[in-house]
């Protein structure tokens, strides 16, 4: 059996002043409880990143960092998304942590199921992915637009694993690695898959959020799924190209068919069916212009190699294992 590794818990927090109080023992209690079963070292940490939180956030997280020797916190100079805030903490925790664990602090996800994360983690795998079992406790709504999500990605060639979000376990060898994908537009649930290495998945029950409103709703979810697929497939841009294929082709039989009437003197003159033709094709064109546009504005952000995060304060201090 491997040494115990050493465990960082990333938290990503946008506007959670009403959950931290109730889920921050929770975590403390599970990471206690791991080290106590002798799955983690005593050195692990649990790793609270603010993303530019408006509310008291922050003030909650150097409270805590303050009273427990478990908790470090950093917080972003503003607020730049879910992805690059699990992002940020992977990255300023991959050169002193052997295992990262990244959760939402919502308490939705199960925190038991790191228990059988660490345990295939010591049966060699690299990534292990928190998968939902189900979406019982999801309204009717949210269950189909969520799963829909998935399956668009799928259709779109966006390798995604179904009903995982971003609640995974990564060992530092695959961060490591990570950190060599360059790219501005961060879809973390389907980069992951890219790097490789030997993966499976845990699955649990998520329960229903402990406080709060969720920070994903459907028009979110959509900008998340369209950030995923221009990010990491071609295809939209090829299906436009087979789209154009086919009305072309369509258009070329439509002309032969429009002489041969016309020579057997059989045209009708109508606005109806021209003026449909023309707003069909320009419908496409400025449908296939958008999803262009989308690669292209993806292309100028990726060219100004921007920072993916920018950290302006630090509560407590990272330091390698002793």
């Amino acid at each position: 059996m491997k040494n115990k590794p050493r465990l960082c818990i990333v938290i990503p927090c946008y506007n959670e002043e009403s959950v931290l109080p109730v889920t921050t023992p929770m975590f403390l209690e599970k990471l206690n409880e791991l080290i106590e079963k002798q799955l983690i070292s005593s050195n692990s940490k649990i790793l609270f990143v603010n993303d530019g939180s408006k509310d008291k956030t922050w003030e909650l997280i150097k409270d805590y960092q303050a009273e427990s020797p478990y908790i470090l916190g950093i917080s972003q100079s503003r607020n730049r998304g879910h992805q690059n805030a699990v992002y940020a903490g992977l990255m300023e925790a991959k050169e002193y942590f052997d295992i990262t664990i990244s959760i939402d602090c919502d308490g939705q996800d199960d925190i038991n199921a790191m228990d059988k994360m660490i345990e295939e983690y010591y049966s060699g795998a690299e990534i292990v992915y928190g998968v939902r079992d189900n979406r019982d406790t999801d309204t009717f709504f949210k269950r189909a637009t969520a799963q829909g999500f998935y399956k668009f990605l799928n259709m779109m060639g966006v390798e995604v694993i179904y009903n995982h979000a971003d609640y995974r376990l990564v060992s530092s060898k695959v961060l490591k690695e990570f950190a060599n994908f360059k790219e501005v537009n961060l879809f973390l649930r389907g980069m992951f898959p890219l790097v490789g290495f030997k993966s499976t998945s845990v699955y649990y029950k998520r329960h229903e959020r402990i406080a709060g409103e969720s920070k994903y709703p459907l028009s979110k979810m959509l900008n998340l799924a369209i950030d995923g697929i221009t990010s990491l497939s071609v295809k939209p841009i090829r299906l436009i190209a087979s789209l154009g294929i086919i009305v072309a082709g369509f258009s070329f039989l439509a002309i032969i068919w429009i002489l041969v009437l016309y020579f057997m003197k059989q045209t009708v003159s109508g606005w109806a069916s021209n003026l449909a033709l023309v707003m069909f094709v320009a419908g496409i064109q400025l449908i296939s212009l958008g999803v262009i546009g989308e690669y292209i504005g993806k292309i100028y952000l990726e060219v100004k190699q921007r920072p993916r995060y920018i950290i302006s304060e630090q509560a407590g201090t990272f330091e390698k294992d002793k």
